[in-house]
């Protein structure tokens, strides 16, 4: 070890800086004169050049290494990271509020329930950091006609007191079946449009004084295959085989 130091010593640089105590050494001792000193002068400086082109390649071999190995590490965590990730109920209230902390850009809540946020606790923490979030400028609910009543009633009076009010559109009623619901937004810290996903039904249903709450729900990443289906089904004419044909994700 102490051998292989040794050799990996910058000898050249150690040369001439010996080369350069001696010229001075026996100038100042009045041996030799300006004229051999300044051969001396420029060879070392073109020495030291030589040696800064040497290390400026290494550098940049260095560079392009440490970018092919930084890439290679990128692809090695996109294949290992899932496409879907399953949340359970422990985690379901900090997912969904971390996921609307996130959010931005345009945003679609397709088929939502909007009994989860009657009350005014739930209304607060489940839809109105959205309504209020600076980096959202639009949401969009895409809703069956059967939950009108309870927009104009309840929900639309509690998004009119929130200060991004402006930024709900009108709801887009149609006839949807009971099948998949979800919120699709961009996200902040991934770049990209990701979505929580959920089903109607048990298992990823619980009833709860008669009305059916999420157990479980997925949260779909931006590079999963999915998020193409889910935004068909917005551009789809509800009812379509495009819904009734959309898999189910494996956690």
């Amino acid at each position: 070890m102490k051998l292989k130091r040794f050799l990996n010593l910058e000898w050249d640089a150690i040369a001439g800086i010996i080369a350069a105590v001696a010229a001075i050494a026996l100038h100042l001792l009045h041996i030799v004169d300006e004229h051999v000193i300044l051969p001396i002068v420029l060879a070392l400086m073109g020495l030291l050049f030589i040696n800064f082109m040497r290390h400026s390649r290494n550098n940049e071999v260095t560079a392009e290494q440490v970018d092919r190995t930084a890439l290679a590490v990128d692809k090695m965590r996109a294949a290992l990271e899932p496409d879907v990730i399953l949340i359970g109920p422990r985690r379901l209230r900090t997912a969904n509020e971390q996921f609307l902390r996130n959010m931005s850009g345009e945003t679609i809540w397709f088929n939502v329930c909007l009994s989860m946020y009657k009350s005014p606790p739930l209304f607060d923490a489940l839809l109105r950091p959205a309504v209020d979030n600076p980096m959202v400028t639009s949401i969009q609910f895409v809703l069956d006609e059967s939950q009108k009543e309870l927009w104009q009633r309840d929900i639309q009076p509690r998004i009119a007191s929130c200060s991004g009010h402006a930024k709900v559109r009108e709801p887009r009623w149609h006839k949807l079946s009971r099948t998949v619901s979800y919120i699709l937004a961009d996200s902040q810290a991934g770049g990209g449009p990701e979505a929580l996903l959920s089903f109607w039904g048990e298992p990823f249903m619980a009833q709860t004084t008669g009305q059916e709450v999420p157990r479980y729900i997925f949260h779909v990443q931006k590079h999963c295959e999915l998020l193409p289906h889910l935004e068909e089904l917005v551009r789809a004419r509800p009812g379509t085989a495009v819904e009734r044909d959309l898999p189910h994700p494996e956690p």
